[in-house]
């Protein structure tokens, strides 16, 4: 008799860092009016930054609770002490997991398998699941470094934020092979997703605009691939995507510095592509 498969919780939260400056054209809203927000537009939940650099974080954590959204968090060590700090802090917590952005740049593959594996421990200790987010200026900047990092440590988990290493190592269009190949090996060790649409040029381009349309299409053909792989795998209870469109800095803006399209509307847009991918592949098994 064939094994029944434990299909996943698939669930959409909206990144908090990815609030600021909303809404498109007016005045920012409060924390309280983003998070209103957040639960008017049918979001599951809440990824809260925590970083001396994202001060809204520690006030976001004290009112979530009062909101019906789950949360994750994301944090950037940059020792084994500073993340040893964030478990004390957080040990029973009620998060889905932790994102973990290793900020340090080793050279040698040796200094980055002794780091993620004493997160990896720290973590675990306290309690909670840890990913590890592919992200530039990261340990994880580098595409063929992270698939070294991966293969010699099992266990590793990724939050796979794609738009970096299509920029990041300048993907040339069509992707060709090679680079394709890579980025299923990326996806097939992805426990999250980070929902922002990058070129090869630009980490995050507007979506809506039509010269933009065969990156859109790429990474919504790449979130099928990542989702399908932890629904057909069968061991993960829930799955957790986040649109994390940036402001000025990721999103692009004119010459008046304002930026060219509606982050908040694109970022309920992502969180729809993506229900309508797991929803589709929820019917194709049906069917099947």
């Amino acid at each position: 008799m064939a094994t029944a498969v434990s299909v996943p919780d698939f669930k959409v939260f909206q990144s908090l860092w990815g609030m600021e400056g909303i809404p498109y054209g007016g005045e920012e809203w409060s924390l309280r009016e983003k998070l209103d927000a957040i639960v008017e537009a049918g979001f599951d939940g809440v990824e809260i930054a925590w970083s001396t650099v994202f001060p809204i974080g520690k006030e976001a954590l004290e009112i979530v609770g009062e909101y019906d959204l789950e949360w994750t968090l994301v944090c950037f060590p940059k020792s084994q002490e500073y993340f040893k700090e964030v478990a004390e802090r957080f040990a029973g917590a009620d998060m889905r997991f932790v994102n973990i952005q290793p900020d340090i740049r080793p050279y040698t593959l040796g200094e980055g398998i002794r780091e993620i594996l004493g997160w990896m421990e720290i973590a675990e200790d306290a309690g909670f699941t840890a990913y590890f987010e592919t992200h530039r200026d990261r340990m994880t900047t580098d595409l063929r470094y992270t698939l070294k990092l991966i293969d010699a440590i099992p266990n590793m988990k990724l939050i796979a934020d794609l738009s970096h290493y299509v920029v990041g190592q300048e993907f040339s269009w069509p992707v060709d092979d090679d680079n394709e190949a890579m980025i299923q090996r990326i996806l097939a060790r992805s426990y999250g997703f980070h929902g922002r649409v990058a070129s090869r040029e630009q980490v995050q381009v507007p979506i809506g605009f039509p010269q933009h349309k065969q990156w859109l299409d790429l990474f919504l053909r790449w979130w099928e691939d990542g989702f399908r792989m932890r629904r057909e795998e069968g061991k993960l209870e829930e799955l957790i995507f986040v649109p994390e469109l940036g402001p000025s800095g990721y999103a692009i803006t004119g010459a008046d510095g304002e930026e060219l399209s509606d982050r908040w509307e694109e970022a309920v847009q992502l969180k729809d592509h993506a229900r309508r991918i797991w929803s589709g592949l929820d019917s194709a098994a049906v069917a099947g």
